[in-house]
């Protein structure tokens, strides 16, 4: 990770977003009564989405309602901002103010709760470290710390108990575009990349989850 970091300094810029190099992310994700999005994603399904709640370093002030969209080898993402009081009507299944928002992102998940019965499924936390490149709009993000939480947890909470998801010294790292990635960036990267896409943070602590949930039932 430092070789790659020194060498995609001399290209790219790190992210104005990130206070002194990285920035946390928390998300919520959603899933239906027949965990659709983890069996899809596990299957290689080429068109699926994924529903969440996401925020950063802990600050309320800015909540985002997403739903990521793969089809194939593209992916899209539809945002929708959220107040903390609106998510904690959701947490409590309350749903109806979505129908009177404007975006459709959010009338689309009203259907999802109410009739594919969506409920919060595991929360997600860690630190990443974004590059960006305006030419092509690529994005190398590096994300440590991958740490997973029961969706009964308190979301908003700065000391959430988590459980590590990645072996120690592992990190994920991921590779964003949106016209083309430049061959000068291609060159940097490891050979091996194309292998390392198949990694899933959701699969990842949604399995960790479950495993913790079944070992308490025993």
């Amino acid at each position: 990770k430092e070789l790659l970091r020194e060498r995609l300094q001399t290209i790219l810029r790190p992210d104005p977003h990130a206070i002194g190099g990285e920035y946390q992310i928390r998300s919520l994700y959603f899933d239906d009564y027949w965990d659709s999005a983890y069996y899809e994603k596990m299957g290689g399904f080429s068109l699926r989405r994924k529903y969440r709640i996401r925020f950063y370093n802990c600050d309320d002030s800015l909540i985002r309602l997403e739903c990521k969209l793969k089809s194939g080898n593209y992916i899209c993402k539809l945002s929708a901002p959220l107040t903390r009081a609106e998510v904690e009507e959701i947490l409590r299944g309350e749903y109806a103010f979505l129908l009177e928002r404007e975006e459709n992102l959010c009338r689309e998940f009203y259907y999802q709760c109410t009739s594919r019965l969506l409920r919060p499924r595991v929360i997600i936390d860690y630190e990443r470290e974004p590059f960006v490149l305006d030419v092509g709009e690529v994005r190398v993000t590096f994300d440590r710390a991958v740490r997973s939480a029961f969706p009964q947890s308190d979301l908003f909470s700065p000391d959430l108990a988590c459980q590590y998801v990645l072996d120690p010294g592992k990190l994920v790292m991921e590779v964003k575009y949106t016209e083309f990635l430049p061959t000068l960036v291609k060159r940097i990267l490891p050979p091996r990349a194309a292998q390392l896409s198949a990694v899933s943070k959701y699969t990842l602590c949604y399995e960790k989850v479950r495993f913790l949930q079944a070992q308490t039932l025993r």
